[in-house]
């Protein structure tokens, strides 16, 4: 049967922050570069919405921050901690040697579609979208390429050099037979999101109690919400219930009391 053939110099898999601004670099710098990202748009919530200093100083340097900044964003120098009923300000931005002394919370999406528009105007980049790596090409031993399922059919993205960037699950490095070197994070985080009401606090706040963590993120009009708990203890939280599990978050962030119900499942 015919397949699609695309040739290129280098062929990444996964267009997330890590392949997308690899593959801007790359096309800068004159090399054609092929990004294959298996789905249809960058719309998934809770991914990386943090942008830090050292990423800000590098949208400067490609002469993009300015430009960047004009995204809707809020911004943050300082990050207070409450452990028990102290707070403190445990993290503080403004005495670094950089352009943005603070972090920048900006979904994702927003992030990744600059990040494609701009690199789009390189004709060294090509971005395949509903593009899914599906297995890699080999030659004599070597990897020369990556064959991905598409909506059109398969093709195969002939290129001297392949890049995995296609996350915690990677059919690149399953494929190529990479072991994964486990770094034993001993968390599992619940993420879900609440109304902000007129009166909220308006920081970011990391909330330590005993036996539980709490992250609300200001995201403007809603809180994004991280419950920090044990790895592998969601089962655990299940079948405590969902009563027990917003008691827990309205004991931990008192004045989130009245919009419970908010967390519906």
């Amino acid at each position: 049967m015919t397949r699609n053939v695309i040739d290129t110099r280098c062929c990444i898999v996964g267009g997330g922050p890590a392949g997308m601004m690899l593959g801007f670099l790359l096309a800068r710098a004159g090399i054609d570069v092929v990004v294959l990202e298996k789905h249809a748009d960058f719309l998934r919530d809770f991914r990386g919405d943090t942008i830090h200093p050292s990423t800000l100083e590098l949208m400067h340097e490609l002469g993009l921050l300015t430009e960047f900044l004009k995204l809707p964003h809020e911004e943050v120098s300082t990050l207070k901690v409450r452990i028990g009923d102290v707070t403190v300000t445990a993290v503080d931005f403004t005495h670094l040697p950089v352009q943005c002394r603070f972090i920048a919370f900006m979904p994702q999406w927003n992030f990744l579609d600059f990040l494609a528009a701009h690199a789009r105007r390189d004709p060294n980049f090509r971005l395949e979208m509903k593009a899914e790596a599906c297995d890699l090409i080999e030659d004599a031993g070597r990897i020369t390429g990556v064959r991905a399922r598409t909506p059109d059919g398969d093709v195969d993205v002939r290129a001297p050099l392949t890049i995995g960037c296609d996350g915690r699950h990677s059919t690149v490095r399953e494929r190529a037979g990479l072991k994964v070197e486990e770094l034993g994070a001993p968390m599992d985080v619940l993420w879900f999101r609440l109304q902000r009401h007129p009166g909220d606090p308006d920081h970011t706040e990391l909330v330590f109690l005993p036996g539980r963590v709490f992250i609300s993120i200001n995201r403007a009009d809603y809180w994004q919400c991280a419950y920090v708990i044990p790895k592998g203890a969601a089962e655990d939280v299940r079948q405590r219930g969902l009563d027990q599990c917003r008691n827990d978050v309205a004991r931990t962030i008192p004045f989130f009391g009245d919009r419970m119900q908010e967390i519906a499942d």
